[in-house]
């Protein structure tokens, strides 16, 4: 078997000092392009990867992750915290100490405050849910350059510093939601879309990819909406019931967002469950309930689990390879029916 590829090695390739080779692995300032080059391409010559579980143990202190998650009645951002908390204690034993801070939902102001006031010296990595705001995207620039990796989570900020994105790809799943609307109605009608708050890149991604698919292959669909229930039962619940009223005809429905319970309830108390074509957004009580009564037809999920793992496995990348972007694994669209819930 091959050894494996040391910084000794990788000095010696480039014909540099181990000092350089470190400033170029942890992209500190006094390397001059040229150099720096050379050891890139010493790297890619040899193979070479940094042992990150080595550079744990080295750390004079453990690795601190912050998530910034949303709170309220968002079903499926609870999932998310529950899965950083069943995280805790394996991240622990790899020397990673991960907090979770909830937010108020769409509180750009505050989510921007709580970056400012985080202390470089007790977090290396933020890891946030977030609208797309100038403020926030002025606190993520301002944790960049204090020293703070910043990383997104299921919404993404692709025109802030920040270093990763962690999610599925949204305008894949508003096709997808299209191509299965448009199956399940083919002789065409009224589709009603409800999203969360069209500032959030995810749903505004998601409406992209719906309209998009439906235009080009199922013309015969007339949309309704987007209507903003800003991921709330209550507001969602009341944006279904007045959808019931003044489109009798409505023939399917697409929520982009969260607020299904208030979703199912509008369909289950109108009487209109089982008749309207539904597709929903995240596995969670209140979707799947409504998959096992029949009040919705497909759930796509973005597995919270696998999004909180890979977004611990990017933090460590980032925070002791600091040049290089955090490679992970892409988070795949489940679908769900009655049939496969697990």
């Amino acid at each position: 078997m091959k050894r494996r590829a040391t910084v000794h090695d990788v000095a010696r390739e480039a014909g540099v000092s181990l000092a350089t080779v470190d400033r170029v692995l942890n992209g500190r300032p006094g390397v001059r392009a040229a150099t720096a080059q050379k050891v890139d391409e010493a790297i890619k010559s040899l193979g070479f990867a940094r042992d990150l579980n080595a550079s744990l143990m080295a750390r004079a202190r453990d690795l601190n992750v912050v998530f910034f998650i949303p709170d309220g009645s968002n079903e499926f951002m609870d999932s998310l915290a529950e899965a950083v908390n069943r995280r805790f204690s394996m991240a622990l034993s790899d020397r990673i100490h991960i907090e979770t801070r909830r937010i108020k939902a769409l509180d750009s102001a505050g989510l921007a405050q709580s970056l400012d006031s985080l202390d470089p010296r007790h977090c290396d990595c933020a890891v946030i849910v977030t609208s797309e705001e100038p403020e926030v995207i002025a606190a993520v620039d301002a944790a960049h350059r204090r020293g703070i990796a910043v990383m997104t989570l299921v919404s993404d900020l692709p025109h802030s510093a920040r270093r990763n994105f962690i999610g599925i790809d949204n305008v894949a799943a508003g096709r997808t939601a299209a191509s299965l609307l448009g199956r399940f109605l083919p002789n065409g009608g009224k589709v009603a879309i409800i999203a969360g708050s069209l500032h959030l890149r995810d749903h505004a991604e998601r409406l992209q990819g719906f309209e998009a698919g439906l235009a080009r292959e199922f013309p015969a669909l007339t949309i309704i909406g987007p209507l903003e229930g800003h991921d709330e039962r209550s507001e969602t619940q009341a944006i279904v019931e007045t959808l019931l009223r003044q489109h009798p005809d409505l023939a399917g429905l697409y929520n982009l967002g969260a607020g299904n319970a208030g979703l199912v309830s509008a369909l289950e108390g109108s009487g209109q469950a089982g008749r309207i074509r539904v597709i929903a957004h995240e596995l969670t009580t209140p979707t799947r309930a409504g998959l096992i009564g029949g009040a919705i037809d497909v759930v796509l999920d973005q597995n919270p689990d696998g999004e909180i793992r890979e977004a611990i496995a990017a933090a460590r990348a980032l925070a002791l390879a600091t040049d290089r972007s955090a490679v992970t694994d892409p988070i795949e669209i489940g679908i769900f029916l009655r049939d496969n819930l697990r």
